[in-house]
Formats: C-alpha cells, structure tokens, sequence
C-alpha cells in the first residue's frame, strides 16, 4: 500500500523550515536535540482540550489544517492543529480511527512494508481529561474507551526504550511530527524543522521530553504544524488531523 506524504506547508508567505521555525506560538517553542532543530508543543489536559478529525458533517474531507473548527463544544480557541497519522490516497485512515466514541476505522494488523508496518506500531487516545499512546497491541489487549484515537506507525519510544529496529534506522531523513505522552494529562507534540531520521526522533521524545511512550505519526518533504495567526499548513490535502484547544465555552 502506497502512502501519501505529507506535500508543502505554507508559513506566513514563505516556505521552507528556517521560516516555520521563526514563529513557534505558546504552548510550543523551539527545541534542539543532538544538533537538530524542532518545534515541540506541550499540552496539559487541563488546560486543552484534544481532538482528532477526518471528515466534516456533510461527508466532505476537512483536508487542510486551517480549516478544522476555530472553537467547538466546550471547546475555546484552537491552538495548533498537525497531522493525525497516515492515510491511503482516498485519505482514509489505514488504522484504528475514532471519532467522538465512534469507531470509523478498524484498527490494522496486517504485515506490510513502510512505516505503519514498521511493528510495533501503536495507537494514539483520548478518553474524558485523559490521553496516552500504546503500542498496537496493548491497546487491544486493554482495549480502554476512548473518545478519540487514531493509529499510526511505528512507536518510537516503548515504555521508555527506543523501538527495537531503531538500532541501525540513522539513514533515512525526512522531516518528523509524532507524539508522546509524559503522563496520563500531559502530551508533547513535536515536529521537526529539519530532516531526522527516525532513531533521532526516538531519542528527543525519550531524553529530552522525558516522554516513556511516542509514536510517529506522519513526515515528509516538510514539517507539518498550523498555529493560527502563526504558523501556515498543508499544501496538498491530508486524511486524520489532530486539533488542540484552550478549553472554555465556544
């Protein structure tokens, strides 16, 4: 199965990652790790509220970052939105996908090639002021409830070890976003500003955001983060993407 990647991201009128990197926007803020450049975002769940999108009401992909809700439902402003794991060229999610306590998308077991099939795997949730990744298999295993989650691949990071095929994954290059979970209320997006490869992203989730469980969601030409006001998103159209609000009234 062939994924798309993630195309150009438009950035206050300029392009490329030395612009993107010049407007991070609370609650994110530049981070450099072994020499390499990220914008790493934090999210308390007391604060913010976490949800993930595919497709609007009227059936119609979202597509872009900055047209996800401005508010929502005891929801305030969004703060940042990226993308929400991988997807086939019909932009459907080819894992688990949950929206609002509904599953969309089955979660997937299957063997393939490529990095969702790069086991293990995992899954990213949501559940009430709650979130966490899990690799694919405990999440079955456990199967908690959840409000939201999407599926993505592979781990970086499994209960604070590096993924265990990481060893000699320093080669391959391309600019990152993934996600971890430093506890059950705190969230550390990240997205790097230049290409990384895979075991380097392993290790900024693991040593310096002290994040035991990560999971890479997506990568490409070019970083992928939409901040309003800041920060531009993607140019060619997505499947799942992840939202982040202050939490307040609409």
């Amino acid at each position: 199965m062939r994924w798309r990647w993630l195309g150009l991201v438009l950035v206050a009128g300029l392009i490329g990652p030395t612009a993107v990197r010049a407007q991070p926007a609370a609650p994110c803020r530049p981070v450099t790790h072994e020499g390499r450049a990220y914008t790493v975002c934090e999210v308390d769940l007391s604060r913010h509220l976490v949800r993930v999108f595919w497709k609007r009401a009227d059936g119609a992909d979202y597509g872009q970052l900055s047209a996800l809700p401005s508010s929502g439902e005891r929801a305030g402003p969004l703060v940042f939105a990226t993308n929400g794991g991988m997807f086939d060229r019909a932009y459907k999610p080819v894992g688990l996908y949950v929206e609002n306590g509904r599953e969309l998308v089955a979660a997937n077991t299957r063997s393939g090639t490529g990095n969702f099939h790069l086991k293990p795997n995992g899954i990213f949730f949501v559940s009430a002021g709650t979130a966490g990744v899990l690799d694919t298999e405990s999440f079955l295993r456990q199967r908690p409830k959840v409000d939201f989650a999407t599926q993505s691949g592979p781990m970086l990071v499994i209960n604070g070890r590096l993924h265990p095929r990481f060893v000699r994954a320093e080669l391959s290059r391309k600019f990152r976003d993934g996600v971890g979970a430093r506890d059950s209320r705190t969230l550390v997006f990240a997205i790097s500003d230049e290409e990384v490869s895979l075991a380097e992203f392993g290790r900024l989730f693991r040593d310096t955001l002290a994040c035991p469980n990560a999971l890479f969601l997506d990568g490409g030409s070019v970083p992928t983060l939409y901040v309003p006001g800041g920060r531009g998103g993607n140019f060619l159209p997505m499947g799942p993407m992840i939202g982040v609000y202050r939490r307040g009234t609409s």
